[in-house]
């Protein structure tokens, strides 16, 4: 029907409008413009007589009145870099609700650490809540970059750089961050903002620093040690940091804001796997800002172990296994935002110790144990129509492998074939469903971990047959050749393994002798590994996610945050 309108108003044909801006002239039909904007509506309702045909628009360009007119009819407006602003601007003026939901939708996929805070001050003059909120969160996730690189960063208000920094959600790796940029900030005009120090070191989240950092660092500072105000926030912090070493770590950073720790912009799931000499369903998310792990475990579902799970799409998804009875091949999924267990369609074949990862919207089920053979096989299974599909089989039978993606190519390497350790590895390209031998790894390993991490494919622990290991390999895809890596502080096989936080993260495992509670991360800058947080389950064959993205995150971190959310945040939390 609107095509034939359509025809109709580029042929002059029974139209009742003319729409004249700045000499320029616009044929329409009353009606579909009321149905497009309700400033129309009114003018042609209650702003003029029944009989009126001839309208003067001011105010306008007749580009845009001609965008807003082609919409009416079309539902389509061409929303480019160039006429954005001018053409926002326009249809917040004659409230066409689906161009500005146009120009919202171009501006989200356009914030830059550059452009986000422009942006976001736009939205104070031109109401749009769900970009507000957007280009806000946005400020905070990249806050590191919107301080180091944006000029607009150092025209914010200090009310509107305060309402940054008190954030929870704010996502720094160290609050060291968030006083050098307030410095940063102060700099632009320092005789005209140095009066706010106090009131934004209030808000730096001291105590998670050093002492050493606040001493010589924040105390020494010019600014700081110029203001009275600031000696009882240094106190403060440094008292909090007494109180870590004493009390239990939640609940002092309960007792004061200066230690509670910002809020992770992703969760670390572990999920099953043996705890002593049984399978467990326990699953405990790990709070990388928090150094916390949290029960999350769901009675819903019962145990597994030597099974995969990952993340795709707000679901986790579970497959294969084993629970000291039967070898799955079902798959179930997790519902983050519903708490709630969904079961989908099966795999081909029952595999435990199998390698599991996601490619290009599509999670990839590769070799394991099916209680008689080791497999050779490999299916992928396509989320929108929930279907498994069978792919081309490997070169060699894998069973206590592990898996990874890497620039649109599956790897795979080590396991064990039934009756040695394997030290090869092959990758699998989708485009022409095959399976090529790499070169091998230096070492023989089953229960490896492998993960992509840093432009690299790493190969982290296992067992070679004889003895675990804590040795680490990386394997360069450009070159087909590996590298030694340092070694992991304890040897183990059959751990978790993910990447959070640009730190690669191993969870749990078994030593040869028992099962572990041990997590380390390698940090590929420092090129060094470090203790973290033990799991509170000690458990091996067990698997590791990261979920983000999810409108409740935060009911799968640390408890102790109070979450104070600002207009922009409450407004977001309701709408997502």
């Amino acid at each position: 029907m609107m095509s034939v309108y359509n025809e109709l108003r580029l042929e002059q044909t029974l139209c009742d409008a003319l729409i004249r801006v700045d000499n320029f002239e616009f044929y329409a039909h009353k009606l579909i413009l009321c149905n497009c904007s309700s400033y129309f509506k009114a003018l042609f309702t209650h702003w003029s007589t029944p009989d009126s045909r001839v309208y003067d628009i001011p105010n306008v360009s007749p580009d845009m009145m001609k965008i807003i007119i082609d919409f009416a009819y079309t539902n389509f407006a061409p929303v480019t870099q160039e006429n954005v602003q001018e053409l926002f601007i326009a249809a917040d003026q004659f409230n066409v609700m689906g161009i500005i939901q146009a120009c919202s939708d171009f501006l989200e996929e356009q914030l830059t650490p550059q452009n986000c805070i422009g942006i976001w001050w736009f939205t104070d003059a031109y109401y749009t809540p769900e970009l507000k909120h957007k280009a806000f969160l946005f400020m905070l996730n990249r806050f590191e970059e919107v301080a180091a690189s944006s000029e607009e960063f150092l025209q914010l208000s200090v009310q509107q750089l305060v309402k940054i920094i008190e954030s929870d959600r704010l996502n720094v790796k160290k609050e060291n961050t968030v006083f050098e940029a307030i410095l940063h900030w102060i700099s632009y005009a320092t005789e005209e903002r140095r009066q706010y120090i106090s009131l934004l070191l209030s808000n730096v989240r001291l105590a998670l620093t050093t002492a050493e950092y606040i001493i010589d660092s924040v105390s020494n500072n010019e600014l700081v040690k110029a203001s009275e105000e600031c000696r009882p926030i240094l106190l403060s912090a440094l008292e909090a940091m007494l109180d870590l070493g004493t009390k239990r770590l939640l609940d002092s950073k309960i007792d004061n804001p200066l230690a509670r720790s910002r809020l992770p912009t992703a969760i670390l799931l572990a999920i099953g796997g043996y705890s002593g000499t049984s399978p467990t369903n326990g699953i405990e998310a790990y709070d990388v800002r928090a150094d916390c792990w949290v029960d999350i475990t769901s009675n819903e579902q019962g145990p597994r172990a030597y099974h995969s799970a990952v993340f795709l799409d707000g679901y986790v998804y579970c497959l294969g296994g084993f629970n000291n009875v039967e070898r799955f091949r079902s798959m179930v999924r997790f519902d983050l935002a519903m708490y709630d267990w969904q079961e989908v369609t099966h795999m081909h074949s029952r595999r435990c110790y199998l390698s599991v990862t996601v490619m290009d919207g599509c999670i990839y089920a590769i070799g394991g144990y099916d209680g008689r053979d080791r497999l050779k096989t490999a299916e992928r299974y396509q989320p929108t129509i929930n279907q498994w599909t069978l792919i081309a089989p490997m070169n060699e039978q894998r069973s206590d492998a592990s898996c990874t993606a890497q620039n649109g190519k599956v790897y795979i390497c080590g396991g064990f074939n039934g009756s040695e350790c394997l030290f090869t590895a092959e990758c699998y390209t989708p485009e022409t469903n095959q399976w090529t031998m790499i070169a091998p790894m230096g070492s023989n390993r089953s229960g490896v971990g492998v993960i992509a991490y840093a432009g690299h494919v790493f190969a982290v622990g296992g067992f070679n047959g004889t003895r675990r290991l804590d040795s680490v390999e990386a394997y360069n895809p450009d070159t087909n050749t590996w590298r030694d890596v340092p070694s992991m502080l304890n040897a183990r096989s059959n751990f978790g393994i993910e990447v959070i936080d640009d730190r690669l993260f191993v969870v749990g495992g078994f030593n040869g002798h028992t099962t572990m509670p041990d997590v380390e991360c390698y940090d590929v800058a420092a090129d060094e590994w470090s203790f973290v947080r033990n799991i509170e389950v000690t458990r091996s064959a067990l698997s590791c996610c990261v979920v983000y993205g999810l409108p409740n995150l935060s009911e799968y971190a640390a408890p102790h945050h109070s979450l104070q959310f600002s207009d922009e945040e409450e407004e977001g939390e309701m709408e997502l």
